[in-house]
């Protein structure tokens, strides 16, 4: 079984409070991007490629392996690796007959790009659990992989709805939201800066937002600009102007909206005119080598 793994993008994100566990509450929109969402993007690659099979056969267990971008931890941390084992062991206990698939292969092909806010390892983790569940017979329930997915990072959860979402607590609170943004071209830029999640809450100051984005799919995106706001950009931007400066770029070049996604350092923009954004796509390309495009 082959998938390919999309990202996701933030539309406004609100840190609301901190949590007595050291969590911060929120509430900001998950959209999702990539080929598995019907977004179509330039240039290949961008999502991840994650297969999965299994041989029957004697020896019993899970081998992993990983190809394309390197990833920059210790494979006990890698959250594919973390998914693979929870779900097994969980499945071992409940059913207690994992020997008869033998040995499980998963190999990931890595092209989402780490410390960008795009939430990319946790969407790995997301179809590493759906996957396992359908390769082994599909035995639990959407709510019971929603608590495994939890268990492994607060929006692994979002990817296994993947489909635009209101968040809240931890980001694992889902409701869906009536968003569509295939009628717009979307711009995603990766600049070489890697934002630490860890630095980056360290720096925000909780704050009751003045938008309630649950009502973000009623106004025009033109609007966004004056309403929608990602609280981690005052923080990082002070630490890296640079990202500030592109997202300046990005408005100036005609963009309808442009904000950072997450926590960073990824930012994209939104277009109503393709060849704008197409246009905007070849100048960054010189500066950044890192930019996709998605819609036509």
């Amino acid at each position: 079984m082959i998938r390919f793994v999309n990202a996701k993008i933030n539309i406004g994100l609100n840190i609301i409070s901190k949590r007595p566990d050291g969590y911060h509450d929120l509430e900001t929109v998950f959209y999702p991007v990539g080929l598995e969402c019907g977004l179509p993007h330039q240039p290949e690659p961008f999502d991840d490629i994650l297969e999965v099979t299994y041989n029957g056969g004697e020896v019993s267990g899970c081998r992993f392996q990983f190809v394309g971008r390197r990833i920059d931890c210790p494979p006990k941390k890698n959250l594919v690796v973390k998914a693979a084992s929870h779900f097994l062991g969980r499945y071992n206990e409940d059913f207690d007959d994992l020997s008869r698939f033998g040995m499980f292969e998963i190999t990931l092909d890595k092209h989402l790009p780490d410390g960008a806010g795009l939430g990319g390892g946790s969407a790995d983790a997301a179809f590493t659990l759906a996957m396992l569940n359908e390769v082994t017979g599909g035995h639990y329930s959407a709510e019971l992989l929603n608590r495994m997915a939890v268990k492994i990072g607060a929006d692994c959860a979002f990817f296994l709805e993947n489909r635009p979402c209101f968040a809240t607590g931890i980001g694992d609170i889902l409701t869906p939201v009536e968003l569509d943004l295939k009628s717009y071209t979307l711009l995603i830029v990766k600049p070489d800066v890697y934002v630490s999640t860890v630095e980056a809450f360290a720096n925000i100051t909780p704050q009751r937002p003045k938008f309630d984005l649950r009502f973000l799919p009623y106004m025009p995106v033109r609007d966004w600009k004056d309403n929608v706001v990602n609280d981690f950009e005052a923080p990082v931007f002070a630490r890296h102007p640079e990202l500030g400066a592109l997202k300046e770029r990005l408005y100036e070049s005609g963009a309808l909206f442009a904000l950072m996604s997450g926590s960073g350092s990824a930012l994209y923009a939104i277009y109503e005119d393709y060849e704008v954004a197409h246009a905007e796509r070849e100048q960054l390309k010189s500066t950044y080598p890192e930019v996709w495009l998605f819609g036509m």
